[in-house]
């Protein structure tokens, strides 16, 4: 049992790092990104921290709406979720890629929907553990609970408000946002029962 444990956290762990490099790679592609992902560049943009600063502010601060939505104990384990993104979305970016030359829309394009399919892989492997939910994840699963609404509708809500925030900050919005929303879950669907294989077969071989 314990080794399947360790296995599991190591899955989680990946699956974050994955995602957290998908992430990197839209925002580089500076078309546009994600509605939540768009709040913390706009405010990296007017203010001195980094963008893996502000995943980890506004996380904290989800948590503990989460807690008051759904009236239940924090769940303290997200901020393994949002140090860890936090901290690989800054490597990526002020590391990694910091000196790459996105010339053209081509290679932009690229860019964008290979981060798009890198961060749906990871998505789908952080999710397959079920040890603990991003805090934005969180959000929507808390308004759900709190309102009895589908969970597109909880979606929908949580997508929409980090929309407006962003607009308001000066956020990356654009057409990437719109191909983001519009590839992000068909990918992650496709990726889902492959990192649910991945994962079985990891666990069975420790067993």
């Amino acid at each position: 049992m314990g080794k399947q444990l360790v296995v599991r956290w190591i899955f989680f762990l990946a699956g974050l790092i994955v995602l957290s490099f998908g992430i990197s790679l839209t925002i580089t592609a500076d078309l546009g990104v994600g509605a939540w992902d768009a709040v913390n560049v706009g405010l990296s943009n007017v203010t001195d921290l980094t963008v893996g600063n502000w995943v980890m502010i506004i996380g904290i601060v989800l948590i503990g709406v989460n807690a008051l939505l759904t009236r239940e104990r924090p769940d303290f384990f997200a901020i393994v979720t949002i140090l860890v993104i936090g901290m690989m979305i800054d490597f990526w970016l002020l590391i990694v890629m910091e000196a790459w030359n996105l010339d053209g829309l081509a290679i932009q394009s690229i860019t964008l929907v290979g981060g798009i399919l890198v961060l749906a892989f990871g998505v789908s492997l952080y999710l397959q553990p079920k040890l603990s939910l991003n805090p934005v994840d969180g959000l929507m699963v808390a308004i759900q609970k709190r309102w009895k609404l589908p969970l597109l509708a909880a979606k929908t809500i949580t997508e929409g408000l980090a929309l407006v925030a962003a607009l308001l900050i000066g956020g990356p919005v654009g057409i990437g946002t719109i191909v983001i929303l519009l590839l992000i879950g068909p990918a992650i669907q496709f990726f889902e029962p492959q990192a649910k294989r991945l994962l079985t077969a990891l666990i069975h071989n420790q067993g």
